[in-house]
């Protein structure tokens, strides 16, 4: 195997590690005990949305399980990881806030935008760090496209474009806590996934959209009312109650930017064979650029006459792909790895470091924003917006 020099990733500037609890039990919470333990810090603790469950995962952890958020506000750790149901957050969040905790809260802050604008006021006054998991910008090869824009090697932007679909909720029988607009928010794929796309293409890009014009629909009018997991396989039909949804499974949006660069997204998590695919192009004057987040080891770059790919090396490329490329060329980076990137720079932050492109409340509030700029266009038939 090549050698390589070992990851630069920012650490927190401290000799005693950092003390965690995670909200919440389930895949994304696991990510988040991962990501902790591989940036060093001690997970001191656990709270799921049962005693048991605390239990449970506590046993599985090898932590101890506290009873209430009250108790992991009151407790010695220096953050606190929540990856709960989203209509938890706020509240979480706000107790937390007022303990003087660091948070590290999933997308979105709150079900709506004035709970969003509430928690960044409270993170700002109490003077901690509060982020948000965007972390598909810690694909190193992101970082490579945003630095060849930003050093003007597309010229000016002509068209940005793309799509993120998932197929998780394809099956009539599938269902989730998501899909219940008192528990996840009056949007589903758009406010899930759509987020991370609006997001990563703002930041690479440079570009910020001001208006959208958005349609969405329900493919499965009815769903079983259940308490399962996110990506849970489909419970029996015929052992559920039915609900009607009120939360769409698809969403076409046109977003226009401040400068006038029309974009174009498509969301669905009814999309066959699709597991996880985000994908963006963005058209320049002078080239193109392609990412695709299930095959993130190499994008394209168009040009006139043709087009090239370029491969993900810790020895080449702009200082942020090599920062980011912790395994050698030729050995593949993914999602982990991302969140692996995103953890230790907000503990660093923690520490006193400034490391680029960590997003922060103020991210999430802006995705919050858009939510309800897509929300109030597919009510309206409309363009909206962006406030």
């Amino acid at each position: 195997m090549t050698e390589t020099s070992p990851s630069t990733i920012a650490r927190p500037a401290t000799t005693k590690p950092l003390r965690v609890a995670i909200v919440g039990a389930g895949m994304i919470a696991a990510v988040h005990r991962r990501a902790a333990l591989l940036s060093g810090a001690t997970v001191a603790g656990v709270l799921a949305s049962t005693p048991d469950r605390s239990a449970a995962a506590a046993a599985s952890w090898r932590t101890e399980p506290f009873a209430g958020i009250d108790q992991v506000a009151a407790s010695d750790v220096d953050v606190v990881h929540v990856a709960s149901p989203n209509e938890t957050h706020a509240p979480y969040v706000s107790a937390l806030l007022d303990a003087g905790k660091h948070v590290i809260c999933e997308k979105p802050l709150g079900l709506t935008s004035d709970e969003a604008t509430a928690m960044t006021e409270q993170a700002q006054r109490a003077g901690v760090i509060a982020t948000v998991p965007f972390v598909y910008r810690y694909h190193p090869l992101v970082r490579e496209i945003r630095a060849r824009a930003r050093e003007g090697e597309f010229g000016d932007w002509y068209l940005l474009h793309g799509s993120y679909l998932q197929d998780w909720m394809l099956s009539p029988d599938s269902s989730n806590w998501r899909v219940d607009p008192a528990r996840g928010g009056r949007s589903r794929a758009f406010a899930d996934i759509g987020s991370h796309w609006c997001d990563l293409v703002e930041w690479v890009s440079g570009e910020r959209f001001s208006a959208v014009s958005a349609q969405a629909s329900i493919a499965v009018g009815h769903r079983p009312a259940t308490d399962a997991k996110a990506f849970a396989a489909p419970a029996a039909a015929a052992t559920q109650v039915s609900e009607q949804v009120q939360t769409e499974d698809s969403a076409v949006v046109l977003l226009r930017t401040a400068s006038g660069v029309l974009g174009t997204l498509t969301v669905s998590q009814v999309a066959a064979g699709r597991s996880n695919r985000l994908w963006f192009e963005l058209d320049g004057s002078r080239r193109s650029a392609v990412f695709d987040q299930e095959n993130p080891e190499r994008i394209w770059l168009g040009e006139p006459g043709g087009a090239r790919l370029v491969v993900r090396d810790p020895s080449s490329g702009s200082p942020e792909q090599r920062r980011l490329s912790s395994l050698p060329a030729g050995h593949a980076q993914g999602y982990a790895q991302c969140f692996e990137s995103f953890v230790a720079d907000t503990y660093a932050a923690i520490g006193g470091a400034e490391p680029e492109g960590l997003p922060t409340f103020a991210d999430g509030l802006r995705s919050a924003e858009i939510v309800d700029a897509v929300l109030r266009s597919a009510a309206s038939a409309k363009w909206e917006d962006i406030r």
